[in-house]
């Protein structure tokens, strides 16, 4: 593994460690103000947290018109982050950390299939093996189970 592929898998290991607990913080939150003020909140956090991020980092605010003269669809990607954090702000409280977390990743695998086999946003296609698919439905299984209590 080369340095730059060790550090994007810590990385995403230390995102996904990142992303369970903000699922558990984020359900408890929700049900403590709300889901939508609760949704708000963080996300007027986080906004604050990157623009002092982007502004330390490069003493300028110019991504920001970039980001406006880039193609719409782009976009995108801070529409699902919306959706995603109001999903788990309203989903934890309702079905546990537990099957929220799995049913997430579970979705996640199943589109990044999708992504890797068309190439979809540009990225390099890869083909579907039978490891990749396994697991990918090993882990609809899984998350599947997590939805059952004792």
């Amino acid at each position: 593994m080369s340095g730059g592929t060790a550090v994007a898998a810590g990385l995403a290991l230390l995102a996904g460690v990142a992303g369970s607990v903000q699922i558990g913080a984020m359900g408890a939150f929700g049900e403590r103000i709300g889901v939508l003020a609760a949704l708000a909140f963080s996300l007027l956090l986080s906004t604050l947290i990157a623009t002092l991020a982007l502004v330390a980092t490069t003493r300028s605010v110019a991504g920001f018109s970039d980001a406006v003269h880039a193609p719409a669809w782009l976009w995108i990607g801070g529409l699902m982050g919306v959706f995603i954090v109001f999903t788990i702000t309203f989903s934890t409280p309702r079905i546990g950390a537990t099957a929220t977390i799995g049913i997430l990743i579970a979705g996640q695998l199943a589109m990044g299939v999708v992504i890797d086999k068309w190439g979809l946003f540009g990225l390099e296609q890869l083909d579907i093996s039978w490891p990749r698919l396994l697991g990918v439905l090993l882990l609809a299984a899984g998350a599947a189970l997590s939805l059952h209590t004792a």
